[in-house]
């Protein structure tokens, strides 16, 4: 059986742009890499991606690639200094108008639009929260404030309004530019950052599909949730996307810390409820950017977002630029499988009251519920579009799920799909045939052997998407 089922998506940075280090990591559980657009150049992202692409094949393992937009520069510009040290009670000002670098009076904003956001009362919150300002007055493009928790704030660190309510748009232009960038070497997911609702996300397919359209390809969309407008249209932001991300980072900013662990298992619980993935992110394992193991506080939060149901986990800064990118993700697929073994199977609490509309969603369910009273070895899905693992990976469930496909992009969008593993295979267009097929290729790898029973779905006619109709029981022989 496969390592985990959860999946690990890490972040490429310097720590880990060394090709045999990726490698390793990839073969010690990364199923997602994720390439951050707030840094580097258009040419720097493609070289990456094909690096991924290559220390992948040198694995053999299949990997997606995640290009995550940097979206609206909420910041502030940048200090003569570098950085200034801000003192509780001391007199601060944003300039909007300030060309000149900032010192302990003031400092000038990358995001221009402050002035028109915030209003006197109002609380601004600088460097993910650590430091936070009072607004007094807005005097033009100055707003004038006291500071109310100071600390060391440095060149363009982050700005949230306590409460939400800043009006930056989801896609820049140069986020436009790099769905064009990421379109170029055919990104799996696009992860948006910062939008507010469905218009955002339905902006950004189109965007994608676009500039897409020439490679005939269709990424995945992933709504980063992460302002505090986004939490009421939760809902509609889903079905606009293919899943979210449950970015901890800027969303407990905006709605305060000790609100976002209710908030993660509400929207991981209605992510699998409408049958989209969702990744759990921000600070996991923090400490191991600078430490060997992870504090015991980091491996319960890894824990509990794998017993939420989360479909991925994600590492950040501590693949990135940490000392130790191939022990943080050895650590973590370790607490995955650890924390998976522990889960409850309530698949027949789960379908109860549940109606099915569709004949593969239903072939699909059938699937899992005989499988797991059958106590079968695995289930096995023969699929073009992805929709029947998916709709499987939506239940808690200890048998895995082998998807074949004929298509490498169907194979690598599969990669963020909790317990599905992908594999490509050309198959027959006579179904008993395929089906054929599939039991030699599973024995081949050594996933069956002699005597396990397995599930088995597909389509007729074999090869049209959507078309899954069939479920088979089968025993190895």
């Amino acid at each position: 059986m496969p390592l985990h089922a959860t999946k690990i998506v890490a972040t490429l940075g310097p720590a880990s742009s060394d090709i045999a280090v990726l490698e390793q990591m990839i073969r010690a559980g990364v199923n997602v890499v994720r390439l951050n657009f707030s840094h580097g150049k258009a040419q720097d992202h493609v070289d990456r991606a094909n690096l991924v692409r290559e220390a992948a094949k040198l694995a053999g393992k299949t990997v997606a690639i995640m290009a995550d937009l940097q979206g609206p520069k909420i910041r502030v510009g940048k200090f003569a200094e570098g950085k200034v040290m801000l003192e509780a009670g001391a007199p601060f000002v944003l300039d909007a108008s300030r060309t000149e670098p900032g010192d302990l009076q003031g400092v000038g904003l990358d995001y221009k639009e402050l002035p028109r956001d915030v209003k006197a009362g109002d609380l601004l919150l600088l460097n993910d929260g650590l430091i936070v300002l009072t607004v007094d007055a807005v005097k033009g493009e100055q707003v004038h404030t006291t500071v109310k928790m100071g600390g060391e704030l440095s060149n363009n660190k982050g700005i949230n309004k306590q409460g939400g309510g800043l009006t930056a748009p989801a896609l820049t232009g140069k986020d436009m530019e790099d769905i064009k960038t990421a379109m170029s070497f055919q990104a799996d997911y696009v992860a948006v950052s910062f939008p507010k609702n469905a218009t955002d996300m339905e902006m950004a397919r189109q965007l994608c599909n676009v500039a897409a359209e020439p490679f005939k390809h269709k990424p995945g969309l992933i709504a980063k949730i992460e302002r505090f407008e986004a939490i009421p249209h939760l809902e509609e932001i889903l079905k606009a996307s293919d899943g979210i991300m449950v970015a901890r980072g800027d969303l407990a900013v905006e709605v305060g810390n000790a609100a976002v662990p209710a908030l993660q298992k509400r929207m991981i619980k209605m992510a699998r409820e409408m049958d989209k993935v969702v990744i759990t992110a921000t600070q996991m394992m923090e400490s191991m950017i600078t430490n060997p193991v992870p504090t015991r506080a980091e491996v319960s939060d890894v824990a509990n977002a794998v017993l939420d149901g989360t479909d991925a986990v994600m590492l950040s800064a501590e693949t990135a630029v940490g000392k130790y990118p191939l022990e943080t993700v050895q650590q973590m697929a370790q607490i995955c499988k650890a924390a998976e073994e522990a889960e409850d199977v309530a698949l027949d609490a789960d379908f109860m009251g549940m109606q099915f509309h569709f004949i593969d969603q239903t072939i699909a369910m059938g699937a899992l519920f005989t499988a797991h009273h059958l106590g079968a070895k695995a289930i096995v899905a023969l699929t073009e579009s992805g929709s029947t693992p998916l709709w499987m990976s939506r239940h808690r469930i200890h048998i895995p799920i082998y998807a074949l496909t004929t298509t490498e992009r169907t194979q690598r969008r599969m990669a963020l799909y909790r317990n599905v593993h992908a594999l490509l295979m050309d198959t027959s267009t006579d179904r008993d045939t395929a089906l054929a097929q599939a039991e030699a290729h599973l024995k081949k790898r050594g996933i069956m052997g002699a005597g396990d029973v397995y599930a088995i779905t597909c389509g007729e006619p074999m090869g049209s998407p959507g078309g899954t109709n069939m479920l088979k029981i089968s025993r190895v022989v």
